[in-house]
């Protein structure tokens, strides 16, 4: 059976094309400018690597490359990193224009090979903020160019949007991602329906939401890890005194610890521990040394550890811890471009996938051992201890004021203020 042809743009570390490989299709072509993920993929796949800036490369020679000609690839995936849309910036309004952000220039340098390239079909996936109401002016841009690209090549590419919690289709991490779909011909896509939920609400089919615990429970950190994964920093001892499945707000007046910080006065990752029975938070691309998840043994989370909740195939990856974790944090789960990738297949290009999914995880048979108790928390702590502010409220902080002396009063602040 032929596989479908992708030309994979912002590829990183492979984190969607490893889920189109399992239902499919086959990698063409990958663009990458980061060094560690091109060489990330060529330690696994043999697939062509042009590592270089997109904006660079013209889409002939990607065509090349692929050994493809115009029409003839079956897909273009990709997920432009596109800051200016995420959470951390949707307090900036319309009035910022942050389509005029140099950083918002991926959106179009995917959109003009999608055009040169006229491919059946494409997926672009990207920050849920892209498509944030009363802030979409990104996705809006997508489409009015869409209809442009229709009208000048006579193509009848159909626009279909959703946004997805990877949780809800068997990936053991909250992560919720803009995906949109698209097809040459003019068929519209249906996103699948959820497949997992919280376990309180088991109905019909579905199954419970993974854990942290069903994903890592067969993974051992070798002795010559546990000094790289070991906690640094101003706040490494307390990470202990925190039980499972809690963060900072645990040492606050309405938390169960020591009143050492005002309620809501971090970010929410700030010494944020998994739980083993709870899915894991999302897995940060570049943290700061008291910023979560952290495993339940009070370290960090290994590189194993992060591929695993990404859903990634047995892949090894370049470079340092850090490097790792900024390739594996910026990457889609795996398995829910798998089941993406099936879904495209089944309803655009005319072919179904039988059996289960290659990437999945199957959820423990076994209840996961009991958690161990917070430790005391050291005396250096103690001095932090007294009535704290709560957070005064959205629009209301510190940081809010100083974006509102420089941005003008519609400024917004959303975030929990850090240090």
């Amino acid at each position: 059976m032929r596989k479908f042809s992708a030309i994979s743009l912002y590829t990183g570390a492979g984190g969607l094309d490893y889920g189109f490989e399992a239902a499919g299709f086959r990698t063409a072509v990958a663009v990458e400018m980061d060094q560690r993920c091109a060489e990330t993929i060529r330690l696994n796949r043999k697939w062509s690597v042009i590592n270089d800036d997109i904006s660079a490369v013209a889409t002939a020679d990607i065509l090349a490359k692929a050994k493809l000609r115009r029409r003839e690839a079956d897909i273009l995936i990709g997920g432009p990193p596109c800051q200016p849309f995420s959470k951390a910036g949707f307090w900036a309004t319309g009035s910022t224009k942050r389509l005029q952000d140099p950083r918002a220039s991926t959106l179009e340098n995917y959109l003009r090979v999608l055009e040169d390239a006229k491919p059946r079909t494409f997926l672009l996936e990207n920050v849920e903020g892209l498509g944030f109401r009363g802030k979409d002016e990104g996705l809006k841009y997508f489409r009015s160019r869409l209809q442009a690209i229709n009208a000048r090549q006579r193509t009848n590419y159909v626009l279909s949007t959703a946004v997805l919690n990877a949780v809800d289709y068997g990936v053991p991490q909250l992560r919720r991602r803009l995906f949109i779909v698209g097809c040459r011909e003019g068929r519209s896509f249906i996103f699948p329906g959820a497949t997992h939920v919280a376990a309180d609400e088991l109905l019909g089919d579905r199954q419970r939401h993974l854990t942290a615990w069903d994903a890592l429970r067969s993974i051992r950190v070798l002795k010559s890890e546990h000094e790289s994964l070991r906690l640094r920093g101003k706040w490494a001892d307390l990470l202990p005194t925190i039980p499972e499945g809690q963060n900072y707000l645990w040492h606050t007046q309405r938390g169960g610890g020591q009143p050492l910080f005002g309620w809501r006065r971090r970010y929410w990752s700030f010494l944020l521990k998994l739980s083993k029975n709870a899915p894991s938070w999302t897995i940060s691309a570049q943290p700061g040394p008291a910023t979560g998840p952290f495993h339940w043994d009070n370290r960090r989370l290994s590189v194993r550890e992060m591929a695993r909740l990404q859903t990634f195939p047995a892949i090894r990856l370049a470079g340092s811890h850090s490097d790792c974790q900024r390739q594996l944090g910026n990457a889609v789960p795996s398995l829910l471009a798998e089941i993406l990738a099936r879904e495209i297949g089944a309803q655009l290009l005319g072919r179904s996938i039988r059996g289960g999914y290659a990437l999945s995880i199957d959820p423990s048979k076994t209840a996961p051992p009991l958690a161990i108790a917070p430790a005391p928390v050291p005396t250096r702590y103690l001095s932090l201890r007294g009535d704290h502010d709560a957070h005064p409220g959205t629009g209301k902080g510190y940081r809010a004021s100083l974006r509102s002396a420089s941005f003008g009063s519609n400024a917004q602040e959303v975030f929990e203020l850090g240090s």
